[in-house]
């Protein structure tokens, strides 16, 4: 009999134990999710997806550790939101972003950040919109993330209209008269943003002398695609590629003596530090559109910069602003949610929904405006894209120059 006690006795000691240990972090497997505690305090569980291996492992893990400095910073603030934050690894894979999207509900999350890329993000967008998640992604820019979701928003520009942007500043700068295109024909946001610049180019009277593409982010030559960029006498070749192929672009380029401008999209941030091996002298002169520059001497920026410096032991792209800016901008339209104590009480089941629909009032209205490291004054449209002014640097003496 004493033996059975004691057994049930350390039965007991166990459970408790355990209970204790799984009250917050990333670890958790299940829970209760975002409640209203005794103290009035409400906990909302952030549920992150990206890719923390493979190919786009960089990006991922930007956006994961941008989003996790803003997280501290805000349950440092000792408010009565706080917040705990979880990310699940996608691989880049569609199938595996959606396998994590599971995993997170399983955690009971409120609100669901990502994916970091669009495959992935398109994929579960489709699934959010069904079961009612809120869900706001730092760097998926196709218009398929959002297109018919309400409940989707994007913190970083459409495809298209990063194009037409980068045009337009080609033409009110007198850049080139004659310009080309390389870009990936397999990737969505490499082509989104490429169609947009084509037509935006033509009907500014830019003359488009080639339009180049390749195959996947592993083609290795380029050299037919910068043939025909020279033989056409092309003064700047715009490419809305990543900076993996870049890098071998710029590399071709100058095998080959030709030495045009090259323009790029947000997707080649990262390009200075990110690729072992690369002559980084060989970007002198890049343009490329971010709305993030980590050598801005703006005082949160720099703070920014310190923090993801110290704790991860690299220099934060904009793939990690746009990260934190996520974060915040949740954060924000939480604190303007009246009944946030109501939504917080109720069943996981019910709770997710409900504070979709109050997140979606929030970022829709017309006086909800967030400052953050990517944008002042942002603002969101009913479609989910986001409002914000472009900005163009230049690459000079292996540093990011404000145009």
């Amino acid at each position: 009999m004493k033996k059975k006690l004691l057994s049930l006795a350390l039965a007991l000691a166990m459970t408790l134990s355990l209970a204790a240990c799984g009250s917050s972090g990333g670890d958790n497997t299940s829970g209760s999710g975002s409640q209203a505690s005794s103290d009035g305090s409400i906990t909302i569980r952030i549920g992150g997806i990206g890719p923390l291996t493979g190919g786009n492992a960089t990006y991922g893990l930007a956006t994961e550790y941008g989003a996790q400095i803003a997280v501290d910073e805000i349950n440092a603030l000792g408010g009565n939101i706080k917040l705990e934050y979880r990310f699940e690894d996608d691989t880049g894979v569609n199938e595996t972003a959606v396998s994590a999207y599971s995993i997170l509900k399983d955690w009971d999350v409120d609100v669901i950040y990502g994916c970091t890329t669009t495959g992935p993000c398109v994929a579960v967008a489709a699934e959010t919109f069904a079961d009612r998640y809120f869900q706001i992604t730092p760097s998926a820019s196709s218009t398929d993330v959002t297109d018919g979701k309400d409940n989707v928003f994007q913190m970083c520009f459409t495809d298209p209209n990063q194009g037409i942007t980068a045009a337009n500043y080609v033409k009110d700068n007198n850049l080139a008269t004659k310009v080309a295109v390389i870009y990936n024909n397999g990737d969505s946001y490499s082509t989104g943003i490429a169609q947009g610049f084509i037509a935006a180019a033509k009907e500014l009277g830019l003359e488009v002398v080639a339009e180049q593409t390749f195959p996947a982010d592993t083609n290795t030559d380029f050299n037919v695609q910068l043939t025909a960029c020279k033989n056409g006498g092309a003064e700047l070749v715009f490419m809305p590629i990543y900076y993996g192929p870049a890098s071998l672009v710029l590399t071709q380029a100058n095998q080959m003596g030709y030495d045009p401008i090259f323009f790029g999209g947000d997707g080649m941030d990262g390009i200075l530090t990110s690729i072992e091996g690369f002559d980084a002298s060989l970007a002198e002169g890049l343009m490329l559109m971010t709305p993030f520059n980590a050598a801005s001497e703006d005082e949160r920026t720099a703070a920014f910069v310190e923090k993801y410096q110290s704790a991860y032991k690299d220099i934060p792209n904009q793939f990690a602003a746009d990260g934190y800016d996520c974060v915040y901008a949740i954060y924000d339209a939480l604190q303007k949610i009246d009944n946030l104590s109501e939504i917080a009480a109720m069943e996981p089941a019910e709770r997710h929904e409900a504070l979709c629909d109050a997140l979606i009032g929030v970022f829709t209205s017309s006086d909800f405006k967030v400052d953050g490291l990517t944008g002042s004054g942002m603002t969101w449209q009913a479609n989910g894209e986001v409002s914000k002014d472009p900005m163009v640097v230049v690459i000079e003496n292996g540093a990011y120059v404000t145009q």
